[in-house]
């Protein structure tokens, strides 16, 4: 997915890139320190509400994120609902 393309992405699409940009950067690593990279940086550096959306795309099937961030994902601390 190219940001250049001259069409605005919705906030799901960005969040999917930028998952995705997060595991192509751990994914030269052994599965295990890979998986616990990409959920290690989501948690420490993500925004609550970004880590909510990214469990709305995964409860919707995840579509357009890498394997690597699907498994990150057991690993990711999801917050609550907003009250």
């Amino acid at each position: 997915m190219s940001l250049d393309t001259g069409t605005a992405m919705s906030t799901d699409q960005k969040l999917v890139y930028m998952a995705n940009q997060i595991a192509t950067f751990f994914k030269s690593m052994p599965e295990d320190e890979a998986r616990a990279g990409v959920a290690k940086h989501i948690n420490d550096f993500w925004d609550p509400r970004m880590r909510q959306r990214l469990h709305g795309i995964l409860e919707n099937g995840g579509e357009g994120l890498s394997p690597l961030v699907l498994s990150a994902a057991s690993d990711i601390r999801w917050p609550g609902p907003a009250n």
